[in-house]
């Protein structure tokens, strides 16, 4: 079998275990992150409504930026706490989509909880 294909499956299979367990609702939305070559998006939202109550990503940021991916994740992070708090939101369910704890997630994660979120 294709490594690649492997490597989909993998996170395909992770993503949809994950997906089983975390559930947002409006009080304690989740905090669900995909990951691009290029980028990282995060989101907040209510999954009993489908709403997304809050969102942000590597777009978003300021056009002077210049930092390595992990700088441009934690930069997210920031950006999301920030959004949170003007939503009204304090703590969340964190998502990492499949991807591991690591890296990127990691970074985007740890600034999210320096901004103030709880999870």
């Amino acid at each position: 079998m294709n490594r690649n294909v492997k490597k989909a499956e993998s996170k395909q299979r992770r993503h949809r275990r994950i997906r089983g367990k975390v559930s947002g609702t409006a009080e304690r939305p989740r905090l669900a992150v995909f990951r691009s070559n290029k980028g990282i998006f995060a989101q907040l939202i209510d999954d009993e409504t489908g709403r997304t109550l809050a969102g942000t990503s590597w777009l978003g940021l300021k056009k002077s930026f210049k930092g390595n991916k992990s700088e441009q994740a934690a930069e997210v992070g920031k950006a999301i706490a920030e959004a949170a708090k003007k939503a009204g939101i304090e703590t969340v369910v964190f998502d990492r989509g499949g991807y591991l704890y690591h890296g990127r997630v990691k970074a985007l994660a740890e600034a999210a909880r320096e901004g103030g979120l709880k999870f």
